[in-house]
């Protein structure tokens, strides 16, 4: 009966340590991710909003509610370990966008921030994080923001891609404006981030050789 009672307090004892060493364990490393804390604050203000039904400036219900669906699609992507984005390009030009930095071995790549040329008709490749897209001063950009607000911006900017977020970029053939498969991106301006923002034209990023890894046709 001793033996029995001796094995029973051992096991409850690495119970206890199970369970223990779970609650002190580290939280999961996406929610230190400054972008899925900024995610995280939009999407709580928004859902405060459905509730309250005391609709930000420039939101409709409907606005409201497909910002909250593509913020929840986002949020996911986060927590399921997704920590890449992918950007599409359909806008009849050539795109520069920000990826990781290129280690000297080819397929090796840092955290830091580098530019690339993205072709049109191209796709950045699967787990290759296509980070933020830059947007030449003459070049027309139409979005919905983070606020939901509709936006016509004048180039020299930077729109960020989240992690889990597959970015499709067209140009309206009315406007001429490239316009977005996504709401509530982010628009950033050269003051507002330490990657290196160019000052050059349509024209130049047209004539440069693309050199973003892309999916194969």
């Amino acid at each position: 009966m001793k033996g029995f009672q001796c094995i029973l307090m051992i096991v409850v004892c690495c119970i206890s340590l199970l369970f223990g060493e779970s609650a002190l364990a580290d939280p999961p490393r996406y929610t230190k991710n400054p972008d899925y804390i900024t995610l995280t604050q939009q999407l709580n203000k928004l859902e405060t909003a459905k509730t309250t039904q005391i609709l930000p400036e420039g939101y409709t219900p409907e606005v409201l509610e497909k910002q909250i669906s593509d913020l929840e699609l986002q949020k996911l992507a986060f927590e399921s370990g997704i920590d890449w984005g992918q950007c599409s390009n359909q806008t009849g030009k050539n795109l520069a966008i920000y990826g990781p930095e290129p280690n000297l071995d080819e397929d090796d790549y840092s955290q830091g921030t580098a530019l690339y040329f993205l072709g049109d008709g191209q796709t950045t490749k699967n787990k290759w994080n296509c980070k933020g897209i830059y947007f030449p001063a003459d070049v027309k950009v139409a979005a919905l923001g983070l606020e939901g607000q509709s936006q016509e911006l004048t180039g020299g900017i930077v729109i960020k891609v989240y992690n889990g977020t597959k970015l499709v970029l067209k140009t309206n053939p009315d406007t001429g404006e490239i316009e977005f498969s996504e709401a509530g991106i982010e628009i950033l301006k050269p003051d507002e981030i330490n990657w290196y923002i160019p000052n050059i034209s349509q024209g130049i990023v047209d004539a440069k050789i693309t050199n973003a890894p892309t999916k194969k046709a």
